[in-house]
């Protein structure tokens, strides 16, 4: 490893309910189009995620 926490690493909340989802991503990861699947509201839902910030794909 190089350097990094295991702090580093942030639950992706669904953009629907804001509940936490079973998805992990770290500060330098970088997802388009993610099929996101949260078990509490039962919905898919497409993200992008870069530097932390979750954002409903089009």
């Amino acid at each position: 490893m190089t350097g990094e926490n295991q702090n580093d690493s942030y639950w992706i909340r669904c953009p629907i309910c804001e509940s936490k989802t079973r998805t992990k991503v770290y500060a330098d990861t970088v997802i388009f189009r993610f099929p996101l699947y949260c078990p509490k509201c039962k919905k898919e839902t497409r993200v992008d995620v870069m530097q932390l910030k979750i954002a409903i794909s089009k």
